[in-house]
Formats: structure tokens, sequence, C-alpha cells
């Protein structure tokens, strides 16, 4: 079973507010003390934290309910009740919290220790000695604490990297991937190698670096959920840039490009928006004749670069080109 998960449903719910006292102050020479009931607690609430060391939601798999404590109830003497505990789970960086029934995104985690929270603890009610005035000395109600708040919710994961490989399986992101960075993802010469997605830190000239995400590959139907297609076009919405791979044994590397482009548009219009660079893999099978007659055919407003991650062909090359045009897209 794979590791990754990037998108759960839990049922959640917050605590109950505690209940406010209604009690009168009583004891010996002081048969009318007046009103000391206290206030009641908060209700826990249910929290989300972002956490850095977190890549995956499984953890939270198989925590299909989780509820949180009520708050307890205000006594005598002005005491009030204990505030519920609160639960906090923590999440990776990039998850987004939405209603289950009605798709709506209430917030995202963004930050390491970023806190936000899903579930709201009831408000504790006040207790008698609140309502005491000068016109009502002895307040012989109380109120109820505030009701939980609880419901369905879809915890989605979108990865944060600056930059997305886009590919059809086998165009070689994977083994991108492994020459340019620490990453050792599973590399084999057949479809849908890479069932997950793989992040690594590409390090560049003067101590730079930038986080490129290998997700699976595409197919063309993808955004009508085809394959494990709608999976990798979430992932690639938070990528600042975009790095078209097409190797360079496609029948027709400008129609793949174009397929690629058009599976982005159907999925999510504004993904054109981004910027792209194309990269044509396992360049070390092409000579310079064959490279020209190749360029003629590449989309003129893309740039472009021949490369082979087997012979190292234009791989320091690739990532100052990457470098250069992710500062631009940041500077814009």
């Amino acid at each position: 079973m794979s590791n990754f998960i990037d998108y759960v449903r839990l049922f959640c719910a917050s605590g109950d507010g505690g209940k406010g006292s209604m009690h009168l102050h009583r004891e010996k020479y002081v048969p009318k003390g007046g009103p000391d009931g206290g206030n009641g607690g908060r209700g826990g609430h249910i929290i989300l934290r972002g956490n850095s060391q977190f890549w995956t939601l499984i953890h939270l798999k198989y925590r299909k309910h989780i509820k949180a404590e009520a708050g307890g109830a205000g006594s005598g003497a002005l005491r009030t009740g204990a505030d519920g505990a609160d639960i906090v789970l923590d999440v990776p960086l990039g998850t987004v919290a939405k209603n289950a029934e009605t798709e709506e995104i209430l917030f995202e985690i963004t930050a390491d220790g970023e806190e936000k929270i899903l579930c709201k603890g009831g408000r504790g009610g006040m207790g008698n000695a609140f309502f005491k005035s000068a016109t009502n000395q002895t307040p012989r109600y109380a109120q109820s604490g505030d009701p939980r708040e609880e419901g369905w919710f879809i915890l989605e994961l979108k990865l944060l990297a600056d930059l997305g490989l886009v590919g059809f399986p086998n165009a070689g992101k994977s083994t991108l991937l492994s020459v340019v960075s620490a990453a050792k993802p599973k590399i084999a010469d057949y479809a849908f190698t890479t069932l997950e997605p793989n992040l690594g830190i590409v390090s560049v000239r003067d101590g730079h670096s930038f986080v490129m995400a290998d997700i699976p590959g595409i197919i063309e139907g993808a955004h009508e959920g085809r394959g494990i297609g709608l999976r990798f076009l979430r992932h690639i919405e938070r990528n600042s840039m975009l790095l078209f791979l097409v190797p360079a044994d496609s029948k027709d590397i400008l129609a793949e490009y174009k397929i690629l482009l058009n599976e982005l548009k159907q999925y999510n219009p504004e993904l054109l928006d981004k910027q792209r660079i194309l990269a044509i893999s396992k360049s070390d099978m092409l000579d310079e004749e064959l490279m020209m007659e190749i360029k003629r055919q590449l989309p003129k407003k893309i740039p472009h670069i021949f490369i082979s991650s087997l012979t190292g062909f234009n791989i320091i090359a690739l990532k100052d080109m990457l470098w250069k045009h992710l500062n631009i897209a940041d500077d814009a």
C-alpha cells in the first residue's frame, strides 16, 4: 500500500461549552450571601497545525471520528469550569481544509507552526453571579454553554514546490529528479512507475536551491479523472513554474506538448498563466542535425533545452535556466 495519502475525509466535533452555575452563597452567619455561581468552561477546539516534517496525511487516514472534550460546568464560590482540552492535528504544509458537503474551502495551512481552528469549541455559559445588578440582586438563573460545532470535513494536500515536472509516463521525470537532487524516486522503464509525488531540493550556484516536484505522469483525458490524472493535476496548482518534459524519441514532440498543455487547460485554465519551460529529454540519442530539425518544430514563445539525464548533457545549464526563470517569476 502507498504511504502517500493526499486526501482524507474526517468527522470532527468540538466540545460543548460548560454550563454556568446557579448558586447562592450560604455559610454560617451569612444566610443571604448572594449569587456566586461561576461560569462554564469553553469546549475544546479541533485545530490544524502546519508541520514541515510531515509530507503526507497518512497519519489521519484511520482517524475517521475526532471529538474534543466538553468544557466543565461552573460551580459555587465563583469557580469557573475547566476548558475542554483542544485536539491539535499536525498536517503537512499545503493542506487545504474543506466543508465536505459544500466543497467550500475553509482555509489553507502553508507555514510551519501555523494553527487554524477547524471546529470551534462552544463558549461556556455565564453563572448567575454574572447577571447580578443593582436592580437584580439575586438572579436565580444561569446560562447553558454554547453547543459544539460538528460536521464532515475534507483535508486535501497540494504539494508546495517551486517547480513541477509535467510529462507523460516514462518521459524521464523521475530520472531527472534523481540526477538534479538527492531524491531517490523509483525508476523503471514502464508507465506509471511514479504513483506518488516525490520532492527534491535542487542545488544551484552560490548556495541557492529550489524545490522540484516529480508528480505522477498524466495521460490524455487526465482532467476527466482518467488514470491518476486528477491527483496529479491538483499538486501542480501551487507550483510557480512548470517544466514540460518530452522525450526525444517521441513520435511528435510538438503534438505531445500540446496534449499536455490541453490537459492543464481543461482542468484549470489558470495553470496556463504559469511560466513554462520545455526540456527534450533523452537527447543523448540525437546528433546536431536532428536537434536542429526538432528545434524548428518547437513552440516559438517557450524557452527550450535539450538534456540527457543519462549522460549529464546540459543538466547544469538546465538548473541555471530554471533558477533564472524562477527568479523572474518571483520578481514579476
